[in-house]
């Protein structure tokens, strides 16, 4: 009997839901693919919103890769052309209705998922296990699967109830990443702190990077960086 030849791609998912903090998936995104990792995006409906109410950028079904490409050169600061982009070609886009895609079946091989940014909508779904569209599907099959699941959620202040979902996604085994920067690595742009957020979400799923400064045990690092 003859055997098919299994896929060796294992890209990670990369889902961008409707919260503000669109540079941060755009920073992730782009570590991901220079450290030679695929990927797998998935950006919600509301997320096509903010990302067009934060860059001007549209995020287009039938031109996702010229729009994606311009969305990941832009810096922080909303410059186009801050960045110059690779890897593009190990990047699949799959629509966020699209409940068929590979993403949507455990049997798909993934590294697993970063969710980034998270919003309290999304967080609530995949907590509870709407699967309402293929992001939060995408985030259920990997906890059924006990692969990586982070979480970077973007809200604040949090109520109660947004604070149950993410206890829950602790308990499933996800890790829940605040986008929170710190400061000792010496910020002094922008950019800086988009990177620390992304670097931190990195660092949660193994991925190699060079995005911030790491704390080395000594006091006064991050103001001699910035010299």
């Amino acid at each position: 009997m003859e055997h098919v030849k299994a896929s060796s791609r294992r890209p990670w998912v990369v889902g961008v839901s409707g919260a503000s903090g669109t540079p941060y998936a755009a920073s992730v995104l782009r570590a991901l693919l220079a450290a030679g990792e695929a990927v797998d995006l998935v950006v919600s409906r509301a997320s096509r919103l903010t990302l067009l109410d934060e860059t001007g950028i549209p995020l287009r079904d039938a031109h996702w890769r010229e729009d994606l490409a311009e969305w990941l050169a832009r810096g922080a600061d909303g410059k186009p052309d801050t960045f110059r982009v690779v890897g593009l070609d190990d990047v699949r886009y799959w629509p966020a209705g699209d409940l068929a895609a590979g993403p949507s079946s455990g049997s798909y091989p993934v590294k697993g998922m970063i969710i980034v940014p998270a919003s309290t909508a999304c967080v609530a779904g995949v907590a509870l296990g709407l699967s309402k569209d293929l992001l939060q599907r995408a985030a259920s099959v990997t906890l059924k699967e006990r692969r990586s699941l982070i979480v970077a959620v973007r809200e604040t202040p949090l109520n109660g109830q947004t604070l149950k979902h993410l206890v829950a996604l602790d308990e499933a085994g996800a890790v829940v990443l605040p986008a929170s920067p710190a400061f000792y690595a010496g910020a002094t742009h922008i950019q800086d702190l988009v990177d620390f957020v992304a670097g931190r979400t990195l660092d949660a799923a193994g991925v190699p990077h060079t995005l911030y400064r790491r704390w080395e045990g000594e006091l006064g690092g991050g103001s001699r960086a910035a010299e």
